[in-house]
């Protein structure tokens, strides 16, 4: 059994097996366009909206995912399991630019 995970704005596709979180199956189809970051939960890069689909998620950031996102379905890439086909909008951006320093 497939999950099929569609990207609304980008018109672009690809499908889950059972187990596997959104981000990895992306990025393990050579898809791109939802931004990776730690792949833990705790950056918040990779934030979609579920616009229809059921799925099942583990715990995520706080600081990026509060009670009410949840209510709103906006929840991390890396930290949903398909449990069916499932219509994303992607909303993750990098809130700090990563910095440099020479020394």
């Amino acid at each position: 059994m497939r999950y099929r995970v569609h990207l609304e704005e980008l018109e672009l596709d690809f499908t889950c097996h059972p187990g596997q979180n959104v981000l990895e199956c992306m990025i393990g189809a050579g898809k791109k366009g939802i931004q990776v970051g730690c792949r833990g939960g705790g950056c918040g890069v990779c934030k979609v909206e579920v616009l229809e689909g059921e799925f099942t998620a583990r715990a995520m950031s706080k600081a990026h995912v509060d009670e009410e996102s949840l209510v709103r379905r906006q929840v991390l890439a890396c930290c949903i399991t398909p449990r069916s086909d499932l219509s994303l909008k992607v909303i993750g951006k990098i809130a700090k630019p990563i910095q440099r320093r020479c020394q």
